[in-house]
C-alpha cells in the first residue's frame, strides 16, 4: 500500500508542478507585431489585451481613422501570435495530465486492437 501511496503523491506532485509551470508560462506569453513600415508596433498579453503601443512620426501624416485601423490590425496580428504561444503552453499542460497507457496511439488491453 505504501508504494501505491508514494506513486499517488508523486503523480499529484508532478501534476502540480506542471500546473505551476503552465501558469508561469501563460504569464510570460506576449504577442508582438509591427507594421512593415514601422509606423505601428503593438504588444499584447496572453489574453490579447494591449500592453504596449508605439507609433512612429509617420502616423502624423495619416488620417486618424487609418491610424486607428492600423492599430486594430496590428493588435489582431499580435493576438494571433499570443494565441499560438498560449495554445502551446496549454497543450504541454494537457499532455502532463494524460493517464499512463492512454497516450494518443496507446491501446487498452482487451480492446479491438489487442491480440
Amino acid at each position: 500500500m505504501s508504494a501505491e501511496m508514494d506513486a499517488l503523491v508523486a503523480s499529484a506532485t508532478q501534476k502540480l508542478a506542471a500546473l505551476e509551470a503552465a501558469l508561469h508560462g501563460l504569464q510570460q506569453v506576449r504577442g508582438r507585431f509591427t507594421t512593415e513600415d514601422g509606423a505601428v508596433g503593438v504588444e499584447v498579453n496572453s489574453d490579447g489585451a494591449l500592453v504596449g503601443l508605439s507609433l512612429s512620426e509617420a502616423v502624423t501624416a495619416l488620417p486618424p481613422a487609418e491610424v486607428g485601423q492600423l492599430i486594430i490590425w496590428a493588435c489582431r496580428q499580435a493576438a494571433e501570435h499570443a494565441g499560438t504561444q498560449r495554445s502551446k503552453v496549454v497543450a504541454t499542460l494537457n499532455e502532463s495530465f494524460v493517464p499512463l497507457g492512454q497516450e494518443p496511439g496507446a491501446t487498452k488491453a482487451g480492446g479491438p486492437d489487442s491480440a
